[in-house]
């Protein structure tokens, strides 16, 4: 008897080639279409491109993700998991915000939907493995890397533990282009084959940012500060809408190089900015990581880490920490911001990961940093 697997059916053509792959290699497939959230139960009106469509697009993806399911011939089920989604993902997303630091709420949205709440249901329809359309591969229970590097997603799936990732599948782990699985969807005559990628936040879409955020947060003026003379040099419109690094929408002329966003003060509502993209403040070579997991049993002293998607490896060496943290040194990183996650490797292999509490620059920590 084949073994049953659950997939994922977004209405993107990832998902489409991995159901086909699945089915190709002989396993009984079967569809899961998640709708995670609904912008009229969510008061997501302002910021909201799509309000006026006749249509809203999850319900295309889903109508996208059935015409697939029937083209290849495996049955599609639905699922709602928006309740779940608010509560484990979005409000950890706001949360962060508030805190003025930078969250990845994609990461909050594999740990707690994709590979918790998904999973449970793949279960109650008697799943024997559950799959997804993510570029990263399984090998002897060990996440790794896909061949696809430019597209590789182990960064999102860094806060996954060993067991929610029993009885994994990955089809597209071993695709070497984005392109090639585009061509898979075309020899199968799939309506997602052109089918644009998605972008903007995961299960939301694209958004007018800042105005989306008035629908939760409210925005709160305040100065954007040289940090080097310590002159107001124009106004932010909230804090929440910067990162560190940050250089495009600050809406500030007359300066010898391109501002750059640099740091926060919450309490003072302050944004701080420095003059060229190479500014000292942008730089640091250590950081306390919180949240960690690891995926394994490796505890590396030593081993290379992102510090966001599709940023270079670089060589990190780690000092555990009695409350749990672990701190994280490195040579003379760019714009290492609280918020972001902090993803181990060895090699191909991901490891874990974690969260970045604090930025700190010769053992100290950067003031301007929260």
């Amino acid at each position: 008897m084949s073994k049953k697997v659950v997939v994922g059916l977004s209405g993107g053509v990832d998902s489409s080639v991995a159901a086909i792959l699945l089915k190709e290699q002989g396993y009984d497939v079967i569809g899961l279409f998640m709708r995670n959230w609904d912008s009229t139960i969510n008061n997501d009106f302002l910021g909201n491109p799509n309000l006026n469509e006749s249509i809203c697009p999850q319900e295309q993806d889903y109508n996208d993700a059935k015409k697939v399911a029937d083209k290849i011939g495996i049955p599609l089920y639905r699922i709602d998991f928006i309740k779940e989604y608010w509560d484990d993902v979005f409000t950890y997303f706001l949360d962060e915000l508030k805190k003025g630091r930078t969250p990845n709420p994609d990461i909050m949205c594999n740990k707690y939907i994709k590979f918790s709440a998904f999973v449970k249901e793949a279960k109650r329809l008697g799943a024997d493995y559950i799959a997804t359309g993510h570029y990263a591969k399984m090998e002897n229970g060990r996440l790794m890397r896909s061949k696809e590097k430019n597209k590789d997603q182990t960064y999102f799936l860094s806060q996954l533990n060993k067991e929610q990732l029993e009885n994994v599948l990955f089809p597209l782990g071993d695709i070497e282009t984005k392109s090639e699985v585009r061509e898979i969807a075309k020899k199968y005559d799939l309506i997602t084959a052109s089918k644009k990628d998605s972008t903007g936040i995961c299960f939301i879409g694209e958004r007018n940012f800042k105005n989306f955020l008035k629908n939760y947060l409210p925005s709160k003026e305040g100065n954007m500060v040289n940090i080097d003379t310590n002159k107001v040099v124009g106004k932010h419109q909230g804090l929440m809408y910067y990162t560190i690094g940050q250089r495009k929408g600050l809406d500030i002329g007359g300066t010898k190089e391109k501002l750059f966003v640099v740091g926060k003060n919450l309490d003072e509502n302050i944004l701080y900015v420095a003059e060229g993209e190479d500014n000292k403040y942008l730089y640091s070579n250590g950081a306390i990581i919180e949240d960690i997991n690891f995926n394994c049993e490796e505890r590396p002293t030593n081993c290379t880490a992102k510090f966001r998607y599709r940023a270079e490896d670089v060589p990190i060496n780690l000092t555990y920490n009695d409350d749990g943290t672990i701190y994280v040194t490195y040579d003379n990183v760019k714009a290492v911001t609280p918020g972001q996650a902090c993803v181990f490797y060895d090699g191909e292999y991901c490891l874990g990961g974690g969260i970045v509490k604090t930025v700190m620059k010769d053992e100290e920590k950067l003031w301007y940093l929260l």
